[in-house]
């Protein structure tokens, strides 16, 4: 039987960066042993998934700290809170989910992990808050490897996400010669780029399979995936009206040429900026970044490549590379949540195959904690 590292995911969310690493159609070689996420439906289907001994506990990190005894690890994966470094959040400064990581290097400690990877929005590299990172982690012997920002869709993803990776390995326990590992090559490149790899994977080819006309506007307890998320909305007239007046491609300008009286003031008197507000996704390129709100087109270019409506949670689940067999709980709210914040199976999965060839150079005589 092959080694599989074993693994803590913390802030693990429904767990997409958990099934990168475990599951062998993405990257596998890890055995999950605890995970932690504040949101309890996002706990719920973290458990669903991999829990057989329910190890996903719902709870504040630095409270569950505070009262239980830290099992022992090879790694550590997750990313603290990201709102607090993200651009769109106008308040960063003096957010307190920037002081996550705190724990987060507790638990590394503890564990007595050998390698750490760190996943957030690439503001978290050019915050203050990275510089501590770094330094409480040279603290614990680990080298921070050269952070990278890399786009999803170069990995097989077919969504332009881009995310900052840190990877920190306790040096003491490698030979020399990880460091050749990071960041994971690419698999695919953007279709303009002249390279030997295969084009960005596209839109189509994670939804086009699926019924135009999406059924109800609940989720689907009676069917089995993958219509069991493939409802709709229920929108106004107006709405439905706005729908038609954007063409393929198109986006809110598109809607306030084609029907202006259609079209809200606030957008009519911001004549710059925001080309995917109320847009329309390519079928044949890679989706922008899904995010929680994927379901109201207001909030970004949503709408579905030639239905007049908005993508439905399968699609949006599909966009993020999770497979139909993975089984979200909770309202659709919160699973819509547990979509836009997850980290993209594929992608997670060419992080847990770079991590793996890292942990093929630990040292002999290095603590295994790999079942």
């Amino acid at each position: 039987m092959a080694t599989k590292y074993k693994l803590i995911d913390l802030f693990c969310g429904a767990g997409g960066m958990t099934l990168g690493f475990v599951d062998d159609r993405f990257g596998g070689g890890f055995e999950g042993i605890f995970a932690i996420d504040n949101d309890g439906a996002a706990v719920s289907t973290y458990n669903a998934n991999f829990g057989k001994d329910e190890h996903c506990i719902n709870g504040n990190i630095e409270e569950w700290l505070e009262s239980e005894n830290v099992p022992e690890a090879d790694v550590v994966i997750g990313g603290p809170p990201c709102q607090g470094f993200s651009l769109l959040n106008k308040n960063r400064v003096g957010d307190s989910r920037r002081d996550l990581w705190e724990p987060y290097l507790d638990i590394v400690q503890k564990s007595g992990a050998s390698v750490f990877v760190m996943e957030n929005v690439p503001g978290l590299l050019k915050s203050p808050e990275f510089v501590d990172i770094c330094k409480r982690a040279r603290q614990l012997d680990f080298e921070v490897l050269e952070p990278a920002v890399l786009n999803t869709a170069d990995y097989g993803v077919p969504q332009t996400r881009k995310r900052a990776i840190a990877i920190g390995i306790k040096v003491s326990e490698f030979e020399q010669g990880y460091l050749e590992n990071f960041p994971p090559t690419a698999t695919h490149s953007a279709p303009h780029v002249k390279s030997s790899l295969p084009a960005w994977r596209t839109v189509r080819e994670f939804i086009d399979d699926l019924p135009i006309r999406p059924k109800g506007v609940e989720i689907r307890v009676l069917d089995t995936p993958p219509l069991d998320l493939h409802f709709g909305r229920n929108p106004t007239a107006v709405s439905k009206e706005r729908y038609k007046a954007v063409p393929r491609g198109g986006n809110r300008f598109d809607l306030q040429k084609n029907r202006p009286d259609i079209t809200p003031q606030c957008w009519i008197r911001k004549t710059s900026g925001g080309t995917d507000l109320f847009g329309r996704l390519w079928w044949d390129r890679p989706s922008v970044t899904i995010r929680t709100e994927f379901f109201k087109p207001e909030k970004g270019r949503y709408l579905h490549p030639s239905a007049n409506r908005p993508i439905t949670h399968r699609e949006a689940a599909r966009l993020m590379s999770f497979p139909d067999d993975f089984s979200f709980k909770g309202t659709k709210i919160e699973i819509a949540r547990q979509i836009g914040n997850a980290v993209p199976p594929i992608f997670a999965g060419q992080i847990a195959q770079c991590i793996s060839e890292i942990m093929s150079n630990r040292k002999p005589n290095a603590k295994s904690r790999a079942a």
